[in-house]
């Protein structure tokens, strides 16, 4: 296991690294991000899900729709069948098909309100399947609990305000426990 979580950090931190080369920053524009030393600070979990068998799929749920609260979240899912699901504005609920010996990475809250908007967050959810048990296992990566996300600096100027105010992951799980998918608009910063 601790070899798995080793790898997993490795891989999780260098698509961050990417992700903020993409949008012309660095590590070095977040604070607590530092790859280059080992030293990130980034609070992680492993999730292993369970979605049984159920006789009639249509009147239950896996996991309802949701966001993570994370930066990226890192998925496996069991190969047969996709249970997981993601919204696509206009169009609906869209499977998520395996894909042997792939993983699927969903940008979560905090990676949204970090790249002020650049990366969005997924809306998703699984469902239940009436012959088949699927399993998926999630690796959770989010910045250091105590540590305020902000919209990094050099993606935000007159044209793109910051959108969202300072938040801690502790601070805004409790505030997702509360609001639950609304919970970005009570961090929003007003704008003309």
């Amino acid at each position: 296991m601790e070899k798995c979580q080793r790898q997993m950090r490795a891989s999780t931190e260098r698509m961050m690294n990417l992700m903020l080369e993409s949008l012309e920053t660095s590590p070095e524009d977040v604070q607590w991000f530092k790859p280059k030393t080992g030293d990130t600070k980034a609070q992680v979990l492993f999730a292993l899900n369970s979605y049984p068998v159920c006789p009639e799929p249509a009147r239950a749920v896996g996991l309802g729709p949701h966001t993570d609260t994370s930066l990226l979240t890192v998925l496996h899912q069991s190969s047969g069948y996709s249970g997981l699901q993601i919204l696509r504005e206009g169009i609906g609920w869209i499977p998520v098909q395996p894909i042997p010996g792939a993983l699927v990475v969903n940008c979560g809250d905090l990676m949204h309100v970090l790249t002020n908007g650049r990366f969005k967050n997924v809306l998703h959810r699984a469902v239940v399947n009436k012959t088949r048990h699927r399993i998926s296992v999630a690796y959770i990566y989010g910045p250091p609990r105590d540590v305020k996300i902000s919209p990094l600096t050099k993606l935000t100027n007159h044209g793109h305000p910051p959108y969202y105010g300072p938040i801690t992951w502790k601070e805004y799980i409790s505030l997702k426990s509360k609001h639950c998918n609304n919970a970005l608009e009570f961090i929003k910063n007003a704008t003309e």
